[in-house]
Parts: C-alpha cells; sequence; structure tokens
C-alpha cells in the first residue's frame, strides 16, 4: 500500500455520515461510513459493524489507497451493472427495478434467515420468478444466497430455481469445501448452474483455493474486504477465474473505487454489482453514481459538504467511528 498516514492525518480529515436506505437491507435501514479526503482524492471507511479490528483495518487500507493513491489507468470508461434485488415479497420486484433504469442483469437475494427453509425457498421461488418475468427471457438472473444454505439445501433450491435459466448462483454455502461439493452434485445431476464465490474469496488467505478445489466457476470481488483496487485485481489475475466486481453498500465514494476496479481488469464478461446506491435514499455527492442505461460512469466523485454535514452522524456514532478507525490503524501500522 501507500505510505500509511498519520493517524492525526485522519482523524482531522474524517466525516463520519449516517444514510438512509430504500428498503430492509442486510439486515439493516441505516449505512453508517467514514469519509476522508486526502491528497488523491476522496476515500471511504465503512466495515460492516460486527467486523474485528483485523479486518476492518482492510478496510481502512483500501479507503486510504482511494484518498493517498489514486487508482491505476482505467480500460474502460463505463461498467455494466446489475440490479440488486432485496428479499421482497414477489409483488414488490418491478418497483425494486424501476430504481435501476436500464439494467438488463439481476441479482437476487436468496436464503434470507428467520423461517423454515422450505417456506424461505418458495419465497425465493416467487421472487425469482417475478425477476425473470420483469426481465423477459433475454434479461440475465443470478442469485446470491450469502452462504445461507448448507449442500443439502443448496442443491434442492438451485434444482429449484434452475428453471428460470439463472446466469449463476453466488455464495451458496459457506466454505470452498462445501461448494465444490455442490458444483459436482450439480453437474452429475444435469443442473447447469454456474457458482460464484464471494465471501470466501475476500476472506480467505490464500484465492488459489478457489480455482484449485474446482469450488467456482466465477470470483466476486470487493475493493474495500480486498485492502483496495491493487490487491483485488492481484487476487484476480491469481484466481484466474472471471470476475464480478461488487460493493459492499458503499456511499458513491465507494463505488468510485469499485469503477475502478472494473476498469482495470483486462476482462470484464459479466455486469458488475456496483449500482447499489439505488438502494440509498441518500448519498453524500449530489451526482450519486446511480445507473443510466444500465452502466455507471468511471472516475472521481464530488463529495458535497453540504450533504456530509446534513447526513452527519449522531456524536455517539461519530465517537465510536472515530474510536474504531484509529483501532484499524493500529493494526496497519502494527
Amino acid at each position: 500500500m501507500t505510505d500509511l498516514p498519520p493517524l492525526a492525518d485522519l482523524l482531522d480529515a474524517a466525516h463520519v455520515v449516517r444514510l438512509p436506505l430504500r428498503r430492509r437491507f442486510r439486515g439493516i435501514l441505516l449505512r453508517e461510513a467514514v469519509l476522508f479526503e486526502g491528497p488523491a482524492g476522496w476515500g471511504e471507511f465503512s466495515p460492516f459493524l460486527e467486523y474485528g479490528p483485523g479486518e476492518a483495518s482492510r478496510w481502512l487500507e483500501a479507503g486510504i489507497e482511494a484518498a493517498w493513491q489514486g487508482f491505476p489507468a482505467p480500460r474502460r470508461e463505463r461498467v455494466e451493472v446489475n440490479a440488486t434485488v432485496p428479499a421482497v415479497e414477489a409483488d414488490d420486484v418491478p418497483a425494486v427495478l424501476a430504481g435501476f433504469p436500464g439494467c438488463r442483469t439481476a441479482k437476487v437475494k436468496v436464503a434470507e434467515s428467520g423461517a423454515p427453509f422450505a417456506h424461505r425457498l418458495a419465497e425465493d421461488v416467487a421472487r425469482v420468478a417475478a425477476v425473470r418475468e420483469a426481465l423477459g427471457p433475454t434479461g440475465e438472473v443470478r442469485v446470491d444466497a450469502n452462504t445461507g444454505w448448507s449442500v443439502e439445501e443448496a442443491y434442492e433450491a438451485l434444482t429449484a430455481l434452475g428453471e428460470f435459466d439463472l446466469e449463476y448462483a453466488e455464495q451458496p454455502c459457506a466454505t470452498l469445501e462445501e461448494m465444490a461439493l455442490l458444483r459436482r452434485r450439480l453437474a452429475a445431476a444435469g443442473t447447469p448452474v454456474l457458482l460464484a464465490a464471494d465471501e470466501s474469496v475476500r476472506k480467505a488467505e490464500d484465492p488459489l483455493r478457489v480455482a484449485g478445489l474446482e469450488a467456482a466457476d466465477i470470483v466476486v470481488l470487493k475493493v474495500a474486504p480486498l485492502s483496495g483496487v491493487r490487491t483485488a485485481l492481484a487476487v484476480a489475475q491469481a484466481c484466474g477465474l472471471p470476475v464480478v466486481v461488487s460493493s459492499a453498500l458503499d456511499t458513491s465514494v465507494g463505488l468510485a473505487a469499485g469503477t475502478a476496479l472494473a476498469a482495470a481488469l483486462p476482462e470484464l464478461p459479466h455486469a458488475c454489482g456496483l449500482g447499489t446506491a439505488a438502494l440509498l435514499a441518500a448519498d453524500v455527492t449530489s451526482d450519486p453514481l446511480l445507473p443510466v442505461g444500465g452502466s455507471l460512469p468511471v472516475g472521481p466523485v464530488r463529495v458535497s459538504p453540504e450533504l456530509l454535514e446534513r447526513h452527519r452522524a449522531p456524536a455517539e456514532r461519530e465517537t465510536w467511528w472515530r474510536e474504531r478507525l484509529t483501532s484499524a490503524h493500529g493494526v496497519l501500522r502494527g
């Protein structure tokens, strides 16, 4: 990474914001983040609340790269993106898709916790069916289970969902070993569903295991959990598999880092999961990175001081995030 800025410089530049979501996503209705400006532009630090200092330090490293170093030269000016459909009722699908104009690919959240598997699967089937109907036969539909299934559940679910001609299923099981077993079972049964690895790649120390275990056909990479764009590019090269760049419910500042990664990849065969600013009811820029014609532009984001102040987090949350930033900086310094 670039030289680590002094903690005092980061704290002086830090703005803690709290942004409302349009719908519940990943179990939350409010998204908090720390933004800071450096010599190269704006960076974001927004690890999810349950992550400890070690994991959070990767997100800080990514933000520092953006603000103090900048990004590699782009190979493309725009990035095609997918719509993201939370675990909503099937009747709500058209309204969700309307927030992603021009997107011909949709990622559908499935395997939500809190109900018996059979009940959840019935809701998943109805939701995916509604998305397929809305996109028509030429649209691409992918599902994301966020590790929510066992191997047996994933096999049953993907057998049922396979009728909707899925582009792929993202992280159906928790481990690479489980995904490798599931992939073999699906192939033996003649169920043509490709698998994509997300959590098991961005948290793994050795991304080569994905290809070595033949656990996935595609890798989903997020900039922040992988410590930045340059590290993510190295992971993509090491995996040797097609890449989908995705977001972690970022503000437009974090999404700009995602588009930088997508723009720098030698090949980009799939739409990327970077249209998630549409899930936010507010942002830190007056020109948020929202899909237009199904794609996003590549380039820096102009942060609004007025919006930073309008969405400033409560004092106790600001203190909590500044302490968290301090802990993550200590990990990087150590």
